[in-house]
C-alpha cells in the first residue's frame, strides 16, 4: 500500500507540479501581505485602546476615545468569534447582496487579502494592547515629564520595545495564515487548498493529493519559522544587549535584557562596573 501511494503521489506531482507551485506562491502572498495589513490595522487599533483619558478632560474628547474604544472592541469581537470562511462569504458575497450588486468586490484577491487582513487585524489588536501594557508604566511617565504627548510616546518610547516583545506572536500568525488561507476557496480564489480541491477532482485521486498538499503546507511552514528565527535571534545581538548594572535605577530605565545575561560575558561587565565605583 505505501508502494502504491508513493507511485501515485509521484505521478500526480510530475503531472500537475505547476500547479501546485501556484498555489504555493498564491498562498505565500495572501498569508504575506494580509499578515503586514493586520499588524497595521493591530498596531493602529491597539494604540487607540491604551489612550489615556482623565478626569480633567474635555467631555467631547472623553465621548470620542470611548466611541472608538467602543468600535474597536465590536471589531475584535466578532472577527475573534466567527470562522474566517463565513466571514470571507458575508463579505464577498453579502455586499453584492445587501446593496444590489451597487457594492463588490471586482476580484477575489481583493478580498482575500481584506477578509484575511482585517482578521489578523483583530487578533493583532489585542496582541499590540497587552504589548503595549507589559511595558513598564515608568517609562510612559518619563517621556510625558519631558513633553512628550501620548503618540510620541507610543512612537518613540514604547512602541520600539512593544515591537519586539510581540515578534514571536507576528510570526506566529503569518504560520496561522499560511494554514488559514486555506478556507478561501469558498470565494474560488486559487491557493493552494483550492488547487489540491480541483486535481482531486480531476484525478479521483483525493489521499495521494492530500498527502503532496500536506507535505507542501508543511514545507512553508518550517521554512517561514526558520526565517522568523533568524530574524528574531538577529535582533538580539552584541550590539543591542544590555549591559549589567548595579545601579538602582536600572530597572526603572527598561533597557533591553542581555542574551548574554549570566554568562562569563556579562560577569565581565560587573566587574567593571565595581571597579569604575
Amino acid at each position: 500500500m505505501l508502494a502504491q501511494l508513493i507511485n501515485d503521489v509521484v505521478n500526480i506531482w510530475e503531472k500537475y507540479s505547476s500547479l501546485y507551485f501556484s498555489g504555493m506562491l498564491n498562498t505565500i502572498i495572501l498569508a504575506l501581505v494580509s499578515t503586514i495589513l493586520g499588524c497595521l490595522i493591530g498596531f493602529g487599533c491597539g494604540i487607540i485602546q491604551t489612550i489615556p483619558t482623565y478626569k480633567n478632560d474635555n467631555i467631547l474628547k472623553k465621548g470620542f476615545v470611548f466611541l472608538l474604544k467602543a468600535i474597536i472592541r465590536i471589531y475584535v469581537e466578532v472577527f475573534r468569534g466567527t470562522p474566517m470562511v463565513l466571514q470571507a462569504v458575508f463579505i464577498y458575497y453579502g455586499l453584492s447582496y445587501f446593496t444590489n450588486n451597487m457594492v463588490n468586490f471586482s476580484n477575489v484577491w481583493s478580498c482575500a487579502i481584506f477578509v484575511v487582513s482585517i482578521n489578523t487585524g483583530a487578533y493583532m489588536t489585542e496582541t499590540v494592547r497587552g504589548g503595549i501594557l507589559s511595558i513598564d508604566k515608568g517609562q510612559s511617565e518619563g517621556a510625558k515629564a519631558i513633553g512628550m504627548n501620548h503618540f510620541q510616546t507610543m512612537l518613540h518610547v514604547v512602541f520600539p520595545q512593544t515591537l519586539r516583545n510581540i515578534l514571536p506572536q507576528i510570526g506566529n500568525n503569518y504560520i496561522i495564515n499560511i494554514k488559514d488561507t486555506s478556507v478561501m476557496f469558498i470565494i474560488s480564489f486559487t491557493e493552494l487548498f483550492a488547487v489540491h480541491k480541483s486535481i482531486a477532482g480531476a484525478t479521483f485521486q483525493f489521499f495521494p493529493s492530500a498527502t503532496i498538499e500536506m507535505i507542501a503546507y508543511l514545507t512553508l511552514t518550517l521554512i517561514s519559522s526558520l526565517l522568523l528565527r533568524l530574524w528574531e535571534r538577529n535582533l538580539t545581538t552584541e550590539k543591542s544587549y544590555q549591559l549589567a548594572s548595579l545601579d538602582q535605577l536600572t530597572a526603572t530605565s527598561g533597557i533591553l535584557n542581555s542574551p548574554y545575561k549570566g554568562s562569563i560575558f556579562d560577569e565581565r561587565h560587573i566587574e567593571t562596573d565595581k571597579g569604575e565605583k
